[in-house]
């Protein structure tokens, strides 16, 4: 196989990256996964296109998770050559993904451009879902992310979901495809076959219908605001991830958020991710005491991360308020491998050796708890990785009138993580036509509206508050009321018409 397709596989797979935060430039997906569609349709053979999708994902993969190695190395103490490999074997997995599509879309004859436009968005969709899924997820930089506003295609999120924005981006690039694929007939004599396109006169308006229909639906009201707005305080402790597990800095960062608190005067208060460095049980009552009479000054509450041992062998990553409402807890129940449980110890015991991760063996809350009660709003609290999962955020829904993302990204450092995880509780905000509250350490300490736009962020790395007027939202989105049935349903049937016809053919 020649090395040029490759070659421009993986540094497309690399560009793709550019669609997502802190780039934004969402078109560029379309015009990448065009490129590898094109490429996938010029391969000799099911292997080769396999290849193409494998390096596209590498590239892509590399480019935008490899921040992986900052937690492995300069925050877990791994060997630099063993957090290296484990992040290549990491980004390799991932890649599986489009060189399944790939090959999978080769076999059923994605040489036809009609085949294309129906498999690939399918396949790019399916195997995607099968992404954040498998091995418990990771659905990280999956292509609906990088359609959040401003892109038109947003439109498609509360209706769809994420793989609904992932499908359309992808049958996007199919109709871009076709373009390219109609400029090349024009320039071979005689045209060749093998690129013969009934569609090369439609592709273009079929375009921009996809585009204009996603604007469209960005008229759409689809949840209202309910009662009056509460004055919010988001607050980010910026505490050092090499320092905030010391036992002589412990009652520093108390002190510094206990300071931070006392500086607000908002109905509702939020901490981050595992804010308070101690056992629940450890945190002396006075300095929580001290925090809820603060809040009932105000008929508020304040929600802190605080990790809660029951006992000697079972401890949550929780969220625990205080305040006018009774003391209620969230515990994250989907956690994450090598970071927050190890699966397979017998197997894979020896990871916890090698990375000084604390706490790297919580418990797994219950599946199915229920909003908050606290400053007169129900809400849906999630931990760090747990708003990645769109259909696990709609469990609490419809009854939540908000969304609260606590997060400790300092894990990952100065990299593009803090910003692409902002991007996916954009996401989520629009799924549910709910506003999001995100309270990290070290950022990204955000305000996002119902509709997923960025009212008001801290700059990064500052010890900060976020301060704004809420409301909460009352209605259901269609993607709250079906998840992501539609959009799998369509493209396994899609998929499964295309193997039928394939299957018709040889016969």
């Amino acid at each position: 196989m020649r090395k040029q397709p490759l070659i421009l596989g993986a540094l497309a797979g690399a560009a793709t990256v550019g669609g997502y935060a802190p780039y934004d430039w969402f078109v560029l997906p379309v015009l990448t996964l065009a490129i590898l569609i094109t490429l996938w349709q010029h391969a000799a053979s099911a292997r080769a296109a396999a290849l193409i999708g494998f390096t596209f994902g590498l590239g892509c993969f590399i480019a935008g998770v490899s921040w992986v190695y900052v937690s492995l190395h300069d925050f877990g103490a791994m060997p630099s050559w063993l957090a290296v490999a484990l992040t290549l074997l990491l980004c390799a997995y991932l890649a599986l993904f489009p060189a399944l599509t790939g090959w999978v879309c080769h076999t059923l004859g994605c040489r036809s451009q009609l085949v294309a436009l129906a498999t690939v968005p399918a396949l790019w969709t399916l195997t995607e879902w099968l992404r954040g899924w498998l091995f418990t997820g990771f659905p990280w930089l999956a292509v609906g992310y990088s359609q959040v506003p401003e892109s038109p295609l947003a439109g498609y999120i509360p209706v769809l979901g994420i793989y609904g924005a992932t499908f359309l981006t992808a049958a996007s690039a199919a109709l871009l495809a076709i373009g390219i694929a109609s400029v090349l007939q024009r320039r071979e004599k005689p045209p060749s076959p093998s690129v013969h396109n009934p569609l090369r006169h439609a592709w273009l308006p079929a375009l921009m219908v996809v585009w204009g229909g996603g604007f469209a639906l960005q008229q759409v009201v689809w949840t209202v605001p309910a009662g009056e707005a509460i004055s919010v305080a988001l607050i980010q402790g910026n505490i050092a991830q090499d320092l905030k597990w010391r036992d002589d800095r412990v009652f520093t960062t108390l002190a510094a958020y206990r300071d931070l608190i006392a500086s607000s005067d908002a109905r509702l208060t939020v901490l981050p991710e595992t804010a308070l460095p101690l056992f629940l049980h450890n945190v002396p009552r006075d300095y929580l005491d001290a925090i809820a009479a603060h809040a009932r000054r105000y008929n508020g509450d304040v929600l802190l991360g605080v990790p809660e041992r029951l006992d000697a062998r079972t401890y949550y990553n929780s969220v625990l308020s205080v305040g006018s409402a009774p003391e209620q807890f969230y515990r994250k129940s989907h956690l994450v491998p090598f970071g927050e449980f190890v699966p397979l110890k017998l197997l894979f015991g020896w990871f916890l050796d090698v990375a000084n991760i604390p706490l790297a063996d919580f418990a797994r809350g219950e599946t199915s708890q229920q909003p908050l009660a606290v400053a007169g709003q129900q809400v849906a609290v999630n931990i760090c990785y747990e708003d990645v999962f769109g259909a696990e955020i709609a469990r609490q829904l419809p009854q939540a009138s908000l969304l609260v993302n606590v997060s400790n990204v300092a894990w990952f450092g100065r990299s593009i993580a803090p910003r692409q995880h902002l991007q996916i509780s954009q996401a989520r905000a629009l799924e549910t036509g709910r506003p999001m509250l995100r309270a990290t350490n070290t950022g990204m300490t955000a305000i996002i509206d119902a509709h997923g736009r960025v009212q008001n962020v801290a700059p990064e790395f500052t010890a900060s508050v976020v301060r704004g007027e809420v409301s909460g939202h009352t209605g259901v989105t269609p993607y709250v009321r079906w998840l992501d049935w539609p959009v799998l349903i369509v493209a396994l049937l899609l998929a499964a018409a295309a193997g039928i016809k394939r299957f018709l053919r040889r016969r």
